[in-house]
């Protein structure tokens, strides 16, 4: 280089990401987290398409909840009755699948005492007929009465169209979420605490190169993967396994958006467990402390709705459970950017303080 040429940082950049995705694709536990892990768990969920049996009833506002027949689903523990919802938000969750079943029980002046309204949807087959059957059993047993028939309630039930709510549908976008997010925190974390191990940083302070060049390559780099992972999940999931993506190419390019979104926010983690952890042995228990919480209640395997109610406030206050909330709604829903912009909202709230607390805690030597 001349004396009259300037050093580029641009280049510096660049060459820095390039060298950092070479590393990544290098790496095997890289591999294993952002793709291996999650793809076994779509194969395994798309090919067995099961899991536990929850049904959400939308409870109709007026609905009478003293009879036998609420008190009796209300005990059967698989019944989670839905009742904040306004009865417009009930429907539209019920044609997309999203609820099983809306209920509405009316007290009559005559004979029987109570009429039990139950609206199923085509959207969710299995779930309906798991609740139709267990209704028809119940109706049986209050109105097993010699000469007196219907005696307690009668029954009266429609069904809507829908679109068919698959499990992968709810699996998938868990499954990104947590390849994003192992990505982010255990990636960055173990490379910028064996960039500062190693003096290498050190090094490069020695050299024109500027430490936001050093940052900005490597989330360049880990992006450019966490993408390539994210689409070869999506792809996988709807080629294979019928994944919906109601608005095709949008769709993706939409979910694409928000993984990059939610990798930015789970890279701050990975900041903050390098600057916190002296050494690369105690950068998996601290990161463990981060992933395995959001992992387990955001929603990835389960629904949120079939936690106990006192942990359901602290799942809901994970930046990953609405990382994974805006995927399936974006994805099944067709819902638009703007259309998710609370759970946008919310992730960008968790990465300012993320940020915030590892610009603190960030060390470079």
């Amino acid at each position: 280089m001349t004396p009259t040429q300037s050093y580029s940082n641009t280049k510096a950049t660049l060459a820095m990401a390039k060298a950092s995705f070479r590393s990544i694709i290098r790496s095997p536990s890289a591999v294993v987290f952002s793709l291996a892990f999650p793809l076994i768990f779509i194969l395994v969920f798309g090919f067995i398409g099961g899991g536990g049996i929850k049904v959400d009833v939308g409870l109709a506002a007026g609905s009478d909840t003293i009879n036998p027949v609420y008190q009796g689903l209300k005990k059967s523990g698989v019944v989670n009755f839905v009742t904040e919802q306004s009865a417009r938000e009930m429907e539209a969750d019920l044609t997309k699948g999203r609820m099983d079943a809306i209920l509405d029980i009316r007290k009559n002046a005559g004979v029987p005492p109570y009429t039990v309204n139950i609206k199923y949807t085509k959207a969710s087959i299995k779930n309906g007929m798991f609740l139709k059957s267990t209704l028809d059993n119940m109706m049986v047993a209050l109105n097993a009465v010699p000469n007196q028939t219907p005696r307690m309630a009668r029954l009266r039930e429609t069904t809507v169209e829908g679109r068919i709510y698959r499990t992968i549908d709810f699996i998938l976008p868990g499954q990104l979420g947590f390849s994003l997010l192992s990505s982010g925190v255990f990636g960055t974390a173990f490379v910028f605490l064996g960039l500062r191990v190693t003096l290498v940083i050190k090094r490069f302070f020695a050299t024109p190169v500027k430490r936001f060049s050093i940052v900005l390559g490597e989330a360049i780099a880990r992006i450019v993967f966490g993408l390539i992972g994210s689409l070869f999940i999506i792809l996988i999931g709807h080629f294979l396994f019928n994944f919906t993506l109601v608005h095709g190419f949008i769709t993706v390019l939409n979910m694409l958006v928000l993984s990059t979104l939610g990798l930015i926010v789970f890279m701050g983690f990975g900041f903050v467990v390098s600057g916190i952890a002296k050494n690369e042995s105690s950068v998996p228990p601290i990161a463990n402390i981060i992933t395995m919480p959001q992992f387990l209640l955001s929603g990835t395997f389960f629904s949120i709705s079939a936690f106990p109610a006192w942990l359901q406030p602290i799942s809901r206050a994970l930046p990953l459970t609405y990382l994974n909330d805006a995927m399936r709604k974006v994805a099944f829903e067709g819902a638009g950017l703007g259309d998710v912009g609370h759970q946008l909202l919310i992730l960008l709230a968790w990465g300012i303080g993320v940020y915030a607390i590892a610009v603190k805690v960030f060390k470079w030597e």
